[in-house]
């Protein structure tokens, strides 16, 4: 069941049309505390986007149908304020770039992406604070 209720825990989008790495990302994030959701597909990623408010979305590059870029291309339409973190196994082509907020080698993912998704989506909280502390009373 998916709720769109707030939580205290930050929500992460893990997209990859592999079971074994799916599996991974959701143990390492929930055991840092966070709530994951998988996506095999990406369809299914652009609907869960499209329904829930997440605070970032680790995508792997290489996917059937939809690359990795074009998924993200498409959720920064659907939600410019999330955080995109690109996995990729090979060189990231500098026009995919753009769609992300970092990219992390595969092979450095173990160590990398803890540190990284908690300093961005950080980065992306206090962001929308000082944003919404900006905004006319009648706009927030």
């Amino acid at each position: 069941m998916i709720t769109t209720y707030p939580t205290s825990k930050r929500l992460i989008l893990c997209i990859s049309d592999d079971p074994a790495i799916l599996c991974y990302e959701q143990a390492l994030l929930e055991r840092a505390g966070y709530a994951v959701l998988t996506a095999s597909s990406a369809h299914q990623a652009l609907r869960l986007v499209a329904m829930c408010k997440c605070d970032a979305v680790l995508l792997e590059c290489e996917m059937p149908v939809l690359s990795g870029y074009e998924v993200a291309s498409q959720i920064k339409r659907l939600s410019p304020d999330v955080t995109i973190i690109l996995l990729s196994s090979s060189e990231v082509p500098t026009h995919a770039v753009g769609f992300a907020d970092a990219v992390v080698p595969k092979l450095e993912a173990s160590q990398l992406l803890l540190p990284m998704i908690a300093d961005l989506c950080s980065r992306n909280q206090d962001g929308q604070e000082r944003q919404a502390r900006f905004q006319p009373e009648d706009q927030r």
